[in-house]
């Protein structure tokens, strides 16, 4: 089984359940059928150019469908971002050169007046009345491209956008396949889960976490549209899912419903995600009965991190092998191991926080599409850079330290923005934070938040400046200057938070923002239109408006 059009031929004659909406079930045998007839409708279809399918549609069952045409075609799906827009959106799907586009007439609004490189007659609209019949005359018994190998380009993926304009990683046919393995394994996914798909399916989270298990393993896939917190738990129930995956803001969102005292009667076990905080994880399993396993990995790369029991809270696991290091990224040494303080600090940031390395990943690392500046970016001297930061304990557990760009300058101390932004999430009424730095009218950076809260909720109610003070781990200069308050933050299409966008947007924002001079203890107050040209002033007189966010 080294290719996912080999795992997808294994279910042919497999008669449970493979495949569900809130409509109908499919068992595996007939997503099989229905993956084929896509498959020669995309081959009777192809042009000379690369055999790329541009997919805009919600998680609904014709995504998955044509997840299996292509393996079993030897295409590659593209997955556009459907909260991308305009340009933007433009730009992207024109650069992965798609010769068809499956879609619905909501898709094709969206793509409308957009010159992305594909005429209108090469549209698939799943919701048009002659679609069916088109599919069902490309009907026949199912069968692999005998051109496939494990080296076949299935899945172009966009990043995830958090940190810049994303880039569309390869992902092999070979490598998802191995990634369904490994990950059935690690998550625990069996032939008897339904795991059910809040994330989109444009995402290597959906893909990589839950479907390919899910195929490997023959477990059922149940769908929803999107992500929606007063849905999940009725979903849950409706489908008997046992297993999903996450992004840390979708836990947060449903730990935001009004608790009920039959949230513990559902069937979920475990679940699969990323930056969810341990006191989400641990009051997720309280309300739920649930356990979130948290875990590190991306679009490029995966396999990096071993998961260990005896793993503190905060900690990702320890390194798959003896190749996955922390180094300085200037003089390529293996950073110190972190000291500790006893409330999990790193004391020694200059010494301890580097990126995470792989010294054998470049070889698995399968590049971006038609970007070599950003292949280089990823790889240097021969090793796999992920562009995270991280720091290893003595015991040998690796932690996550954020970004590149996530630890902030303050009067020549460097302040971790992962922290800050942890302390900021336990608070109850904080549904999620970002936290990066804005430039000093005079020398340096200042601390920034900003915070979702949700509908209805007052920042005044928050007691920022309470709760602050109660926390013990947070340094005297890690108390933000700066606080954006919303009830939506600004995310990507994968659910997190668009720290760029943020970032880039500072205090000059619509929504409110409050500021702490920074003397004394911390005293948010309003930001008023007046103040920020006051600011501005400041940044002028100081000769940095060039810095200006």
């Amino acid at each position: 089984m080294h290719t996912v059009a080999d795992l997808l031929l294994a279910r042919l004659g497999d008669h449970r359940p493979g495949l569900r909406s809130r409509e109908r079930t499919w068992t595996w045998d007939e997503v099989v059928r229905e993956s084929a007839a896509r498959a020669a409708l995309a081959r009777a279809l192809r042009v000379d150019g690369p055999f790329h399918i541009g997919v805009l549609l919600e998680n609904v069952p014709e995504y998955v469908l044509w997840l299996g045409g292509a393996a079993l075609a030897g295409a590659t799906v593209v997955g556009i971002n459907p909260t991308r827009r305009g340009a933007a959106l433009e730009r992207e799907v024109r650069h992965t050169d798609p010769q068809l586009v499956v879609t619905d007439r909501a898709g094709l609004r969206l793509l409308d007046g957009l010159d992305i490189g594909v005429p209108r007659e090469r549209f698939l609209l799943i919701d048009d009345d002659a679609y069916a019949d088109l599919v069902a005359r490309h009907a026949r018994e199912p069968e692999r491209d005998p051109g496939i190998t494990p080296k076949t380009q299935l899945l172009l993926l966009f990043t995830s956008g958090t940190t810049g304009e994303p880039k569309a990683a390869r992902c092999s046919q070979g490598r998802l396949a191995r990634l369904g393995r490994a990950n059935s394994a690690k998550y625990d996914v069996k032939r008897t889960d339904v795991c059910y798909c809040p994330m989109p399916l444009f995402h290597g989270n959906a893909l990589m976490a839950l479907w390919a298990p899910a195929l490997t393993a023959g477990a059922c896939v149940a769908l929803t549209p999107r992500f929606s917190a007063s849905r999940f738990l009725d979903d849950v129930r409706l489908y008997g899912a046992t297993f999903f995956t996450y992004v840390g803001k979708a836990i947060a969102y449903i730990l935001a419903t009004p608790e009920r005292p039959d949230d513990a009667d559902n069937t979920l076990t475990h679940a699969f995600g990323t930056e969810a905080s341990p006191q989400d994880r641990a009051e997720f399993r309280r309300r739920f009965g649930c356990t979130l396993i948290e875990g590190y990995g991306s679009s490029e790369s995966a396999g990096m991190i071993a998961r260990d029991p005896q793993a503190p809270p905060t900690a990702l696991g320890r390194p798959a092998h003896d190749g996955v290091r922390v180094v300085d990224p200037d003089t390529l040494r293996t950073c110190a191991p972190a000291v500790l303080d006893e409330h999990g600090r790193v004391l020694n940031p200059e010494q301890a926080v580097g990126e995470i390395v792989d010294v054998h990943g470049a070889a698995e690392f399968e590049g971006y599409y038609k970007n070599p500046r950003a292949e280089a970016e990823r790889v240097r001297h021969g090793w796999y850079w992920t562009g995270d930061l991280g720091y290893l304990d003595r015991d040998g557990f690796l932690y996550f330290a954020g970004r590149s760009g996530d630890w902030i300058r303050v009067d020549s101390e460097n302040i971790s923005a992962l922290h800050i932004r942890s302390v900021l999430r336990r608070h109850p009424r904080i549904i999620d934070a970002a936290v990066f730095g804005v430039p000093d009218p005079r020398s340096g950076d200042q601390v920034m938040a900003a915070i979702e809260i949700p509908p209805g909720v007052a920042f005044e109610e928050l007691d920022l400046p309470g709760f602050l003070a109660a926390q013990e781990d947070l340094g005297t200069k890690g108390a933000p200057r700066f606080v954006r308050v919303s009830h939506r933050l600004p995310a990507t299409g994968s659910g997190k938070l668009a720290g760029r966008r943020l970032q880039a947007e500072g205090w000059r924002t619509a929504d409110p923002v409050y500021r702490w001079a920074g003397r004394g203890a911390p005293d948010y107050r309003p930001m008023t239109e007046a103040d920020k040209a006051a600011l501005r002033e400041e940044f002028a007189a100081n000769g940095r408006l060039r810095f200006l966010p």
